[in-house]
């Protein structure tokens, strides 16, 4: 079987786990030219048709709330070089927003949110598994200074939408997706060995696609 265009890079974890500061440092390692990050967020389910009120009601922390159909399509094509219109999120409408941003062209694509692990069709187009594995108490601390500051929201509601949907989706859905990854990294970024060994495999796949090498030719021991 021929390797495919792009190596999908699955990086899962509990909200502000750390994720995004990760998937940011194997850019740093290859390159924008080589790497191209996807947040699941993107893929949130259009809300458009819902007052805003009821759009803050959502459980956005359920795997219902993503559009997974449409993610899967968007990967499928990229994986096979293909070039996709990925959505845009607005995070202080809670909803899509009306653009898109052309994606495509790029030898390794980094998937990064807290359900990407829990998705079976997703996981089948990874090439690399990881799961950030960071405290509750730092996780909690970190998505409140990101919502307050970024995406304008109060800090009562941060908290109220954490004890209702974040901490039981997490418990339900996020943690158990654990058992799927290949490489688990506590503390993200901070845990230095794991950052660095997680950059050299993708830094073999990146060079392996002129060789011709597949994942299993890489790292035998790997699922």
């Amino acid at each position: 079987m021929n390797p495919p265009d792009c190596w999908i890079i699955g990086i899962a974890g509990g909200s502000a786990s750390g994720k995004t500061r990760v998937a940011h440092a194997i850019v740093e390692e290859l390159g924008q030219e080589e790497v191209q990050v996807i947040d699941q967020d993107s893929y949130y389910c259009d809300l458009s048709d819902l007052p805003l009120d009821e759009r803050k009601k959502q459980n956005f922390d359920h795997p219902s709330s993503f559009d997974g159909a449409l993610l899967f399509d968007h990967l499928t094509i990229l994986r096979q070089g293909g070039w996709v219109e990925k959505p845009v999120y607005d995070y202080t409408a809670h909803t899509r927003s009306a653009r898109t941003e052309r994606v495509g062209g790029h030898s390794v694509l980094v998937l990064e949110g807290i359900l990407v692990l829990d998705d079976p069709r997703l996981r089948a187009l990874m090439s690399i598994k990881v799961f950030i594995d960071t405290d509750p108490d730092v996780r909690l601390i970190r998505r409140l200074r990101r919502d307050v500051t970024e995406r304008g929201r109060s800090v009562e509601s941060v908290l109220t939408q954490y004890e209702a949907s974040v901490r039981p989706m997490h418990q339900q859905f996020v943690e158990p997706s654990k058992r799927y990854a290949d490489i688990i990294i506590p503390e993200g970024v901070e845990n230095h060995v794991g950052v660095d060994i997680l950059r050299t495999k993708v830094h073999a796949l990146a060079s392996s696609s002129a060789r011709g090498q597949r994942p299993a030719d890489l790292f035998p021991t790997g699922r």
